[in-house]
């Protein structure tokens, strides 16, 4: 089993294979399961993310009220024909927040790596197989590059929020997206990995600071720009740039600086935008409402 990024990469390149690839064969051998027993459970988290995007496009409300129906306002945007930018990068942006919206609703959604980052993925994925015109296999797949990426800042740093801060949430799955885009798009594994190195950089430091502590705002908004950056990254990374910090260095900045982050910035709803007079507007709102229900 891999440690780092460099080991990972080294692996790919040393056995001709995609990181896919490697970490297909890794989950085999730590779990003793057959190569078809683990594609068949990847391709049921892929179901279910496909699902979570398409229920989101609908518009869905999240129970507090505080948000709902972004999505569908992006999605009728698109078909407006009056957008700005391209239908990929649009595309990506509409699936992460339908995406993060359903999980908002206390929808079925799949964790990559967290609840509150579960739209980055999926969004970038979803819009690439459009532009593409990969199979849902090739999807499945692409998953398997992102989760070494997640493997390995997991065991390196941090992935959640309280740990370290939104930088190890959507930073974590900003770089597992561009990661698995870069291959989806036919890249080789040094320039995955120098597009996760690229779009955890672009993240480093971002505070963990929900409004009244739910998973909604701003983390439905983030997830979109999560798939932004991702996108980002992989397109430099498949133009040849490489990030000038080696990936697992940019994996221990992550680290240093979620510890040093402040705990008010660390999902605890205490700084940032949560200790706005609007975030302090809804946490009141949603408090009183809690205790009239009890």
């Amino acid at each position: 089993m891999f440690k780092n990024i460099a080991e990972l990469v080294d692996t790919a390149v040393s056995q001709g294979i995609p990181i896919s690839e490697v970490m297909i064969q890794s989950e085999m051998a730590q779990n003793g399961k057959s190569r078809e027993d683990i594609l068949n459970e990847m391709a049921e988290s892929f179901r279910v993310m496909k699902a979570a995007a398409q229920r989101g496009l609908t518009g869905v409300s999240s129970h507090s009220g505080m948000t709902g129906g972004d999505a569908k306002l992006l999605n009728d945007h698109i078909k407006s024909g009056r957008a700005l930018t391209d239908r990929t990068f649009l595309s990506a942006l509409c699936y992460a927040l339908a995406t993060n919206e359903v999980n908002a609703a206390m929808g079925l959604i799949c964790a990559t790596p967290t609840a509150g980052s579960c739209g980055v993925l999926p969004g970038v994925l979803l819009a690439a197989q459009e532009k593409l015109n990969k199979t849902d296999e090739d999807l499945v797949k692409a998953l398997f590059c992102a989760g070494a990426i997640g493997f390995v800042i997991a065991n390196n740093a941090m992935i959640s929020g309280a740990a370290g801060g939104c930088q190890a949430e959507v930073g974590s799955a900003s770089a597992m997206a561009a990661a698995a885009l870069v291959e989806l798009a036919g890249g080789s594994p040094d320039q995955s990995a120098q597009a996760a190195a690229i779009a955890l950089k672009n993240m480093l430091g971002l505070a963990c600071d929900p409004l009244a502590g739910l998973v909604e705002v701003p983390c439905i908004k983030r997830n979109a720009a999560g798939a932004s950056n991702a996108l980002a990254a992989a397109e430099m990374a498949l133009a040849g740039i490489k990030s000038r910090v080696p990936p697992d260095e940019v994996i221990q900045a992550l680290y240093t600086i979620g510890l040093s982050l402040p705990l008010a910035l660390r999902e605890t709803a205490a700084g940032g935008l949560a200790a706005t007079p609007t975030g302090q507007t809804w946490k009141k709102m949603l408090s009183q409402g809690c205790q009239q229900e009890d």
